[in-house]
């Protein structure tokens, strides 16, 4: 074979530790960004957390020589803060992430004075509840956020065990426990109860043997549990219970009873007319009975969750200031990281020794990654302010006013590719006065209208909603008269589209809004 030697050209795009490192920050949600600076900061000792007041004091005294205000020391927090989740600083006024950083110690005494005792910053905790006071507050709300974890079971376990009823009966509540779903009803039959749980456990001493009255009678028990109706059989069963618990001079109680126990599907129909001619009422006396059925609750287990509460931290916030709107970043969002000088200052250039390779290896991940938060934050700034200038009559007159746009409309404008526009705006939130939304939620097909122009997906389901909102309710609106209001509008929808849209806000069908005059 004869070896021949070729020269050819190519472009190829290369994956660098940096480039994924950015990409991935990029993706990150606020949660999930701090979570990933905390593991950065646990790894690696060149990255430091920095101190404000320090920061504060050390700009007061360089606006002092420079004969500057307050404004110095904003300037020099922005210079050497290069993870600030503030405004993004100016391209001219960035940080140079690439300059080495020096410093020294202080020389500081082997004791430092204190201005206080032990005993004014530990406070001794009290056995058997001995000190209240300032600390009974404190005492009740741990205790508040103790019970609201606690979940479904466990509080009707806890009020199963303060009954004075028997072991056995004790057995056959636990049972029945077991078997209530997260929306507070029974989802196994007695009987099946009787053959399983408390036939292979140890409900019973021996000899004794388990009828269907007994774990009946325990139901009810538990039936009058906190929240009320709950471990109930069916939705009707639930609403009789809580009704139970009203007093008995509630107006249109007792009609209020025969509906749910007798007239549930009747009612659920909508047949009103069916309802007075059954129950021999007026209309005035069934609107008072189905507004009583209406305050209570279809799912009394829905009441309790366990499940902690993911509260939504903003992105960026949205501020009309002297008639613009402006954007910025949430300064809370990610804290202000920087180079430690001490340990900056121990690398050596020439020095090739494990420990100085160390360091120097460290002091590189450092700037890469502040520099990827930084990119991240400037490009976050980036695609919301776009979204902001796009769907300005959004922030001014509401949802009825948003505009379409999809992801290549913002990334063309910035000149970036559609899948980083999808990664910034996945799970990064802005607040505005009008709510806080996902940066997705902005974006919205469109629909054709009549002069040729176009009208976002948004704004329908918004038209949609704000019609039924102001129908008739003893004659609802049917999908095919809601298209027709739309198109006189100017809007060309169809009816299977506004169906759609209807069935996306969980709004019920014409025949399920009906309402008595």
């Amino acid at each position: 074979m004869k070896q021949t030697l070729q020269l050819r050209l190519g472009q190829q795009l290369t994956m660098t530790p940096q480039l994924q490192q950015a990409i991935r920050l990029l993706q990150l949600s606020t949660l999930e960004l701090q979570t990933e600076i905390q593991e950065a900061l646990d790894s690696n000792p060149m990255l430091e957390l920095e101190d404000e007041s320090n920061d504060a004091a050390d700009g007061e005294n360089r606006s002092a020589e420079d004969g500057t205000q307050a404004d110095g020391a904003e300037r020099a927090d922005s210079k050497e803060s290069a993870g600030d989740g503030g405004e993004a600083p100016e391209p001219d006024s960035a940080p140079d992430l690439d300059t080495e950083f020096s410093g020294s110690e202080d020389n500081l005494p082997d004791e430092l004075p204190v201005d206080s005792v032990w005993e004014d910053i530990y406070e001794p905790s009290y056995a058997g509840g001995e000190r209240r006071g300032e600390d009974s507050d404190r005492d009740f709300l741990d205790f508040q956020s103790d019970v609201s974890d606690s979940s479904l079971r466990d509080q009707l376990i806890d009020q199963l065990r303060l009954l004075p009823i028997s072991e056995v009966d004790q057995a056959i509540g636990a049972a029945i426990i077991d078997a209530v779903d997260d929306n507070g009803y029974l989802s196994e039959s007695l009987e099946d109860i009787l053959s399983g749980p408390l036939a292979n456990g140890h409900a019973h001493d021996a000899g004794d043997s388990l009828e269907l009255d007994q774990v009946e009678a325990v139901l009810h028990m538990i039936q009058q549990f906190d929240p009320p109706g709950v471990a109930a059989r069916d939705p009707g069963e639930s609403m009789a219970v809580q009704l139970q618990h009203l007093p008995k001079d509630t107006p249109a109680l007792e009609i209020a009873r025969s509906i749910v126990t007798e007239h549930l599907d009747t009612l659920a129909a909508r047949d009103f007319n069916r309802l007075r001619r059954n129950l021999k009422i007026s209309d005035e006396e069934l609107q008072t009975a189905i507004a009583l059925i209406q305050s209570l609750n279809p799912r009394p287990g829905s009441q309790i969750d366990s499940k902690r509460i993911q509260y939504i931290v903003p992105d960026v916030f949205v501020r009309k200031h002297k008639g613009v709107w402006r954007v910025e970043l949430n300064p809370d969002i990610a804290p202000r990281l920087s180079i430690n000088s001490l340990y900056s200052s121990m690398v050596r250039r020439a020095d090739k020794s494990d420990d100085n390779n160390f360091l120097r290896n460290h002091l590189q991940e450092a700037r890469w990654f502040i520099k990827s938060l930084q990119s991240r934050n400037e490009t976050l700034l980036k695609v919301a302010t776009t979204i902001v200038k796009r769907q300005r009559g959004f922030l001014e007159y509401g949802e009825e006013a948003m505009k379409p746009m999809v992801l290549r409309d913002i990334a063309e404008q910035l000149e970036m590719h559609e899948s980083t526009i999808s990664r910034v705006t996945t799970q990064k939130f802005m607040h505005t006065p009008r709510g806080i939304f996902e940066f997705k939620y902005f974006f919205s097909s469109h629909v054709g209208t009549a002069d040729g122009g176009e009208c976002s997906a948004t704004a329908i389901r918004a038209m949609v909603r704000k019609l039924i909102a102001e129908e008739n309710r003893a004659k609802p609106l049917s999908d095919n008269k809601i298209a027709s209001i739309l198109v006189e509008k100017g809007i060309n929808v169809a009816r299977r589209t506004v169906a759609k849209y209807r069935e996306a806000m969980a709004i019920p069908p014409s025949n399920e809004r009906k309402r008595l005059a």
